[in-house]
């Protein structure tokens, strides 16, 4: 069956670490509305360093996705404006070379096969995330349903146990609250 493109003026972008989280994502891509839960066949979740130097942003290792015959990946296909494809480029760290654009053919729970956008780590030296990193990628996986034996795998995810402040974390935290006083 012929993959689902994006139609003009959109964008597909296939989400599998910290974007599984709707308030992590708006903050760089206002525009982004849940398309499917999708997997990504042939590949694993792997957390580890661009060229060994630690995530300044995260404190620990950062989200990618490896090859991997006979693995998968579950994740979420955001759609969104075309315009904001720079900040999202941005926020992945492609202009000084961190994470490559790539694109991929995820399979959805209604059986569609849809091209999308996703990222992937250079020279990745493998490292354990930080706990306040793994916590958004898991509440990112709840929130939008991934299925629950991907979700108890990323519980299981080992960290490296940082404990200092993450501010970002604060602000994420900050907006989820405010989203439930709003819908409450």
């Amino acid at each position: 069956q012929a993959p689902v493109l994006a139609g003009a003026g959109d964008l597909l972008y296939f989400a599998y670490g910290s974007n599984l989280l709707r308030e992590r994502l708006v903050l760089s891509c206002p525009s982004a509305a849940l398309r499917a839960v999708a997997r990504l066949q042939d590949f694993k979740l792997a957390f580890g360093h661009h060229q060994g130097r630690i995530s300044p942003l995260w404190h620990g290792g950062a989200a990618t996705v490896v090859q991997s015959p006979g693995d998968e990946v579950w994740g979420i296909v955001w759609k969104m404006n075309a315009s904001n494809l720079s900040s999202l480029d941005k926020q992945e760290g492609v202009e000084e070379g961190i994470y490559v654009p790539i694109e991929v053919n995820v399979h959805t729970q209604a059986g569609e096969v849809l091209t999308c956008r996703s990222y992937q780590m250079r020279d990745c030296v493998c490292g354990p995330p930080s706990p306040q990193y793994k916590k958004v990628i898991c509440m990112g996986a709840k929130q939008n349903g991934l299925p629950a034996e991907y979700q108890k795998k990323l519980e299981a995810i080992e960290t490296n146990n940082y404990a200092g402040p993450v501010p970002i974390l604060e602000e994420i935290e900050a907006a989820t609250k405010a989203k439930k006083i709003n819908s409450a």
